[in-house]
């Protein structure tokens, strides 16, 4: 039986259980892509993206194609999206005993695991549409970083080494960059995108090894391999400052590979106060600011980097 518009004597349409129907329907997709976009913290885009950024204009040597920048935006939103809902699908087992991650959509039901591959898949295809309108050397090199995307997210099972294999995936948006605009990535003349690469690394690996330290226990529970579960907490803190003085190090290496100015420079002072500050805020007996930590500073240090970088070439 086919529902139809009914009509009241004076004409008007009233709203039929098919438009109720419709309604709730759009309602539920809407409330589905933000409760997808919520699972993968959409917005901590902003730790990846300036740094793509940063190896678009560096390897431009100031402002890239109109052409360019949009699709490495394109792919840096696809590639983090497939990152994350395939990390939110392996890992659902884990998040559903671990106090800190037992909401989650991915857990609680809000978002199925059907829903969260068909975003996987969809974001996947985006990606490769991306390299493919770049250039040929991304699109060749596109399998080698989809290794990286799916793998790392089980890499916590079998390895303490996985901070830096995630440091690693995350550091390849600004080598993406790079070679987006160059064509090329083994040439002498690529050395700052290597810089540029290894420094990212080290940077989200130091970071990552503070904020495993609010898991120790179910990661000791479960038999996970993060640093800090493995080898105290303690440890993984000094592990985080030695590596934010290697990232430190590295950035300082690259502005003077390339070479760049002075508002590079302040903006690397800035990075050094900030990634100190970091470290002294997280004490192996108060994890309180995690999230400051974590969030708050890590995103002013992407920006103030990318600015910095960029006024250095165009000044």
């Amino acid at each position: 039986m086919v529902l139809r518009p009914k009509r009241d004597p004076d004409g008007y349409t009233h709203m039929t259980d098919i438009t109720r129907q419709s309604t709730i329907q759009n309602n539920t997709i809407t409330a589905r892509i933000r409760a997808f976009l919520d699972l993968i913290r959409f917005e901590h885009t902003v730790f990846a993206l300036p740094f793509a950024y940063i190896g678009m204009v560096l390897a431009a040597g100031g402002l890239p194609s109109f052409h360019q920048f949009f699709w490495v935006t394109v792919a840096m939103a696809a590639a983090r999206t497939t990152a994350f809902a395939i990390n939110r699908l392996a890992d659902r087992r884990y998040d559903a005993t671990n106090p800190r991650t037992a909401m989650r959509p991915s857990v609680s039901g809000t978002i199925s695991p059907r829903t969260m591959a068909f975003f996987a898949g969809l974001s996947l295809a985006i990606l490769a549409l991306a390299a493919a309108l770049l250039n040929p050397l991304t699109l060749i090199l596109f399998p080698g970083a989809l290794i990286f995307l799916v793998g790392y997210s089980y890499t916590k099972r079998f390895t303490v080494l996985c901070h830096w294999i995630l440091g690693f995936t995350d550091a390849l948006a600004p080598m993406g960059g790079w070679i987006a605009v160059r064509g090329s990535i083994f040439s002498a003349d690529d050395l700052p995108a290597w810089l540029l690469l290894f420094a990212v690394t080290t940077w989200i690996a130091g970071f990552d090894l503070i904020y495993a330290c609010q898991d120790v226990e179910h990661d000791q529970q479960e038999g996970l391999f993060s640093w800090p579960s493995r080898y105290s907490i303690a440890s993984a803190l000094r592990m985080s400052k030695l590596n934010h003085l290697l990232t430190v190090i590295l950035f300082a290496l690259m502005g003077l590979v390339v070479p760049l100015g002075w508002p590079f420079w302040i903006a690397l002072v800035i990075t050094a106060g900030l990634l100190t500050y970091e470290n002294v805020i997280v004490k192996p007996d108060n994890l309180s600011r995690i999230n400051v930590a974590f969030f708050n500073i890590n995103s002013y240090i992407a920006i103030t980097l990318f600015v910095g970088t960029f006024l250095a070439l165009i000044i």
